[in-house]
Formats: C-alpha cells, sequence, structure tokens
C-alpha cells in the first residue's frame, strides 16, 4: 500500500491545513468531520481557549503546547470551512489579522511615537477600534460585544463599554450599596414571587457584582475561574483527609467536613 504523501510534507501549518481539507473531503475524507459545520465546530473552538487559559493558569507549559495546537486547529476548521463555502481561507485570515495588528499599532508600525504610557495606548486602541465599529456601520455604544462570550465576562464588557460615555457610577461605594439593594431584592423575590422573577433578580446582583470587579480592577471571569479553582483544591483535600480516616464525605457530616476545611484552609496559609 503506497504511502499518503501528507507523510511525506514538512511540518508546520502547510501540512496542518492539508491533514484537514483530506478529513473534510467528501470522498476520501472522516464521516464525523464532513458533516460539521460552523455552529457544531463553535462550542469546540470555545472550549479549546479555556483549556489554553487552564493550562497557563496551572503553569503546566508542556500541556499548554498541546492545547495551542488544539485552539489553532479550530481555526484551521473554521477557516477550511469557509474555503469550501468560498468565503474566506486560512491565507485571507491571516492577513486580515495582520492588517489589522499593523493599523492598532501606528506607534509601532508608523510614524506615531512609542512614548506613551499604557493608559494612553489603551485609549489610542480604543479610538481605533471605535473608527472600525464605524467602518462597519456598529455606531452604537454596545455595538461590537459579542453575543458569544461568557455571560459575566459579557456583563463586564458592556459595562466597560458603557463607563467609556460617562454611563457609570462615580465610586465603588455605589456600587457597593447597589449590590446591597439587589441582594435585598432578591431575598423579597425568594419569598413572595415566581421563579422566573428570582431568576431575574439573581442575574441583576450577578450583573452588579461584575461592575463592582470593574471598579476594583478585577475581571470577574478570572477571578471566577480561581475560585473555583481553590473550591476544587481544598474539597479535594477534605477528601483526602476524610480518606485517611476510611470515610467519604457520603460518610460524613456537615460539621466534620467544615472543620477539615478550615484544616485545609490553615494547611495552605502554612
Amino acid at each position: 500500500m503506497p504511502q499518503d504523501p501528507i507523510f511525506d510534507q514538512k511540518p508546520g501549518i502547510e501540512r496542518l491545513l492539508a491533514i484537514m481539507r483530506r478529513l473534510r473531503d467528501p470522498e476520501t475524507g472522516c464521516p464525523w468531520d464532513i458533516e460539521q459545520d460552523f455552529d457544531s465546530i463553535a462550542p469546540y473552538t470555545i472550549e479549546e481557549a479555556y483549556e489554553v487559559a487552564d493550562a497557563i493558569e496551572r503553569r503546566d507549559w508542556p500541556d499548554l503546547e498541546g492545547e495551542l495546537g488544539d485552539l489553532l486547529l479550530q481555526t484551521v476548521y473554521h477557516t477550511a470551512m469557509g474555503e469550501e463555502r468560498n468565503l474566506f481561507s486560512f491565507q485571507s485570515v491571516a492577513e486580515a489579522i495582520s492588517d489589522k495588528m499593523i493599523a492598532r499599532h501606528p506607534h509601532v508600525f508608523g510614524d506615531e511615537s512609542r512614548d506613551k504610557s499604557a493608559e494612553q495606548q489603551t485609549r489610542d486602541w480604543e479610538a481605533i477600534k471605535a473608527a472600525e465599529r464605524a467602518d462597519k456601520a456598529q455606531g452604537g455604544t454596545l455595538d461590537g460585544v459579542a453575543v458569544g462570550l461568557p455571560a459575566l465576562l459579557r456583563a463586564y464588557k458592556l459595562q466597560k463599554r458603557a463607563a467609556r460615555v460617562g454611563f457609570d457610577w462615580p465610586a465603588t461605594d455605589h456600587v457597593i450599596d447597589k449590590i446591597a439593594e439587589e441582594a435585598a431584592e432578591l431575598v423579597e423575590a425568594r419569598d413572595s414571587l415566581s421563579h422566573a422573577e428570582v431568576e431575574e433578580e439573581f442575574g441583576d446582583l450577578l450583573f452588579v457584582m461584575a461592575n463592582l470587579g470593574r471598579h476594583l480592577g478585577v475581571e470577574p471571569e478570572a477571578a471566577l475561574r480561581r475560585a473555583n479553582a481553590k473550591f476544587t483544591r481544598r474539597f479535594e483535600g477534605v477528601e483526602a483527609r476524610l480518606a485517611r480516616l476510611s470515610k467519604t464525605p457520603q460518610d460524613s457530616t456537615l460539621e466534620e467536613m467544615d472543620a477539615l476545611w478550615d484544616a485545609e484552609k490553615a494547611a495552605e496559609r502554612g
């Protein structure tokens, strides 16, 4: 049986593009890959981006290499489907992002001075992005904030965008007062309103919490990821302590697990 010529190609992006074209080939490709479209692949793209972030947070650099490859595959997948429909290609996508990065860095690729603070560079970046949105007829303040973002991250970005035009509380204390107000409304809803109304009030509270993060300079999605990791680490520590007692959480009481949780926290703090 002759060897597939793909094995003779040099490693690199061209080989990966050729592999994807083969996988999507209607005659000789993989049935699963052939069936996929933009909508079915999009959830995998989001998942792979989070796995990249997870590897970074764990400082697992070998794993990060693999996860970056998985994320690159998502771009290759989408561009292959775009090419099949004559919408765009990998090369056109690469060219578009190259042009965008050059346009957004006139202090590097143009005549503007590099002698700027990070704050000034951020303002310039946002001004350039605003001009790009205007060219796309996206004139609204909130236009261009992707609907598909995780809800907490989108709340943060929506509020950040609104703050640029002055729609913002002037101080953190005002946000904290609003949190207390929303929490009270949630308690009232829990006691007397429908489930849909409770959900609405809970959403309002989460929305204001995201705003508090912005005022504190804390990105809420990242903060919650770290809180999730901390909870996982500590609960696994509780399970390990119970295992040394030949017990499981199901065999334990809340009081015992609380005590072990406190012991785990104390051990972390050293």
